[in-house]
Order: C-alpha cells, then structure tokens, then sequence
C-alpha cells in the first residue's frame, strides 16, 4: 500500500514565565490570572507545573501565518489580562534571579504527583520552553523520522537559546534550562528505535510496571505525541521575539518534511551514536549560534552559521513547499545578530556597568517583558502562505 503523505500540519505551544512588574520577580501565586485567561482562552491556556507559569498553545494550522497569527493573539491576550494585576509573561527559558524552589506546584493533580514523586528535582523547573507538534498521521513514519531528526535538534536549539541566567548568575551557558531540565528522568534525546512495534512495547513496560501512567511523562526532546497523531519538538527554549519562534517551527517543519522527501525516494539521513548526537547537543547549549558543532561527515568541527547555510540549502526545496522561505531565511539574522540569550547578557553587560548586579538583573526582565509583548516583524513581500488542505 503506497504512504500516504502526512498533512505536516503544525501546533506550537509556548510556556511563560510570569513576573510582578513592581519587583520583576517570580509571581508566588497568580490572583484570578488563570481563570480570566481560562475565560477567553478555552482550552488553549493550562496553569504549568510551577504557579508562576501558564502554557498556551495554538490551535492546529495549515501554515505559518496562520500560526504566527495564533501565537500573537494568546501572546496579547495573556499580557493584557496580566496587566490588570500588574503582572506581565516573559518568554525566557530561565527567569534571571527568581528562586524557583520559593514556588509552590500548581494545584493540578498531575503536577501534585509529579512533585510527590520528583521531590526536590521537580522543584527547581521553573523553566520555559517551546514545544511544535508536526503533523505525521501514520504510526511508523513517526517513528522513522523521530530516529532521523534527532541529528537536527542542536541546530534548532541553538537558534532557541534564551536561558543564560540562573537565580541571579551567569551561568556562561546559552541554554542554562536543559542543564536544570536533565535532572529529570526520561528527558534528553531518544534512543533509536526499529519501528512503532518496540516504541510501544518500551513504553508498555513502564506503564504496566506503574512507573508512569501513560507516555505523556516521557520528557524527550522529540517524541511522538502522547494526545496527537505529531511528532513534537521539546528541545527549544521559548523565544522571546515571536519571528523568532516561527522561523525555528518552520524550520523544524521542513527539516521533517526533507527526511520524508528522502524516504519517498528510498533513502535516509544516516543515524549515529547517541554519545556523539549529545555532544552536539551540548555545545549548543553552552555556547548558542556563537559556537560549534560536530560535522560528523567531514569529522570537524564547523561554525554554525557555516552549518545554518547548509541545512537552509538542504530544505529549500521544502520551504518553497510549505511557503515559509522567508521565515526559514530569518534563520541567518538570528545567527548573525544573536539569540535572547545574547540580548539578556549584553542588556545585563550594559545596565551593571556603574550599578549594582541586582539592578542589571531587573534591567534584563525589562527587556523581557517588552519584548514578549512585541508583535512579529512584517512580512516580506511575497513570502505567501499555503492554502488550506482538506
């Protein structure tokens, strides 16, 4: 039976931190925020673990457009109802000096259970990321190309990097939040697996031996979705700029599509070893689109915007497809102007020069509280969209 084509349909959810605008703290315990947001929201906005944050989350979109236009509308609403208690959401990986063991879990059960079985671990995840769901419908495929795009998550995370402080230092990492992240059990990058058949036998084990109740407390990088027919991204930090969070979902999108291209044509991309996948993994981590990575063909390391360039050569063809050339272009400002991790340093650099460490901290959450609110630069002329697929 031929493979269907998978709808590539796309979801992004962002998680946010939320900040008292008088102190630039961590919010302890939001008032009636979740309920307002609740209100107009619907199901698109969740309390997350912690309750200084709150998740939202687009609904499904046939092109980026319309997913930019999904995120700035939850972005907006978000800011306008927290305003009214004089609170604002900042899109950071790590707030810059809040204490997150000072937070109490939220009141969901789910995350009532986490903390009673995660204890002092979970208590420190006062972190945010950015997690994009890609439609792939058949349960193989899924698997296929989950196996496949693990090479490209450094790529993606190095683009995201917006979590260089931890409780008020500099923590010389770009992505401070992955390091607090893997602290929990099943996180980091997948392992390889055959096919649908021993995912699920894998995942079976630990469910029927009550270590966890269903696959959604798999915290990979990538998985396949434990509610939808996606295979979702997990690895990002939240970005801070709106463009930016859409060039990196158009970007993790058509490197999906490539791996399918390739497999339509009976190829793939090679695999390698998860101890040289996780090397990667960590230099974009320390060190961001300013960095390194392991080229593993040519046995070198190379410079990531060297890298940026051959990857958007690589899925031309399918930004043109997905009609996000310009937003996959916007890639190469980002590399070459920095991520919000480099902002948050220089602004810090910047405000702590005559004054105290504090007052440069405070600076930052500044910067990050208008540049959350920011809308989306405009698009390029011609950029276009895909129409919907039925």
């Amino acid at each position: 039976m031929p493979l269907k084509d998978p709808s590539f349909t796309i979801g992004i959810e962002e998680e946010y931190h939320l900040v008292d605008l008088a102190t630039r703290d961590l919010v302890p315990a939001p008032p009636e925020l979740m309920a307002d947001c609740e209100t107009e929201l619907g199901d698109q906005v969740h309390p997350e673990f912690l309750r200084s944050q709150i998740e939202v989350g687009t609904r499904i979109c046939r092109n980026f457009a319309e997913a930019a236009g999904e995120l700035r509308r939850l972005r907006a609403t978000v800011a306008r109802l927290a305003a009214k208690y004089g609170l604002a959401p900042i899109a950071a990986g790590t707030h810059p000096f809040g204490r997150p063991t000072a937070i109490q879990p939220s009141d969901k059960e789910r995350y009532q259970s986490i903390a009673r079985d995660l204890q002092l671990v979970v208590r420190r995840l006062a972190t945010c990321g950015m997690h994009v769901h890609v439609g792939i419908e058949d349960d193989e495929l899924r698997i296929d190309l989950m196996n496949q795009a693990r090479y490209f998550l450094p790529h993606l995370l190095a683009l995201s990097t917006s979590s260089p402080f931890w409780e008020g230092a500099d923590s010389g990492l770009k992505c401070y939040r992955l390091a607090v992240y893997n602290e929990l059990p099943r996180t980091g990058l997948p392992g390889r697996f055959s096919g649908w058949q021993e995912y699920e036998q894998t995942i079976g084990v630990l469910v029927r031996s009550g270590v966890i109740e269903d696959p959604s407390k798999i915290w990979w990088d990538l998985r396949p979705s434990a509610r939808f027919p996606t295979l979702e991204m997990r690895i990002t930090d939240v970005c801070t700029r709106l463009d930016d969070a859409i060039t990196i979902a158009a970007l993790y999108v058509a490197i999906v599509r490539m791996l399918y291209r390739l497999r339509r044509s009976n190829q793939s991309w090679r695999t390698y070893p998860l101890l040289l996948l996780d090397e990667n993994r960590w230099r974009a981590q320390r060190y961001g689109v300013s960095g390194t990575l392991f080229d593993f063909g040519r046995g070198e390391l190379i410079a990531f915007a060297a890298l940026l360039e051959e990857l958007i050569a690589l899925v031309a063809e399918d930004a043109v497809a997905l009609a996000c050339v310009a937003e996959i272009d916007r890639a190469r400002a980002i590399a070459a102007g920095g991520t919000s991790a480099d902002r948050q340093i220089a602004c810090f650099k910047e405000a702590s020069l005559g004054a105290d460490t504090q007052s440069g901290l405070r600076s930052v959450v500044d910067w990050l509280v208008t540049e959350t609110r920011a809308g989306p630069e405009p698009p390029a002329p011609g950029s276009g969209s895909l129409p919907n697929r039925d």
